[in-house]
């Protein structure tokens, strides 16, 4: 089971190709840390597909 305590979702469209290293550094960008058991929910330009990325501590 994954624990998310928290979800925060990004308003500026992202390119879902884009890995997961590349998410997190947009989060570390945004939020200065990506925080242990949160997870951060992106979504493509025309809101067709979304990514959830959650970092559990070590890692994503």
């Amino acid at each position: 089971m994954i624990r998310i305590d928290e979800l925060w979702l990004a308003v500026d469209p992202v390119d879902i190709r884009a890995g997961p290293e590349r998410l997190l550094a947009r989060v570390v960008q945004v939020f200065g840390a990506a925080r242990a058991h949160h997870g951060y929910l992106f979504a493509n330009a025309r809101a067709t597909r979304i990514k959830l990325l959650v970092h559990d501590g070590f890692g994503v």
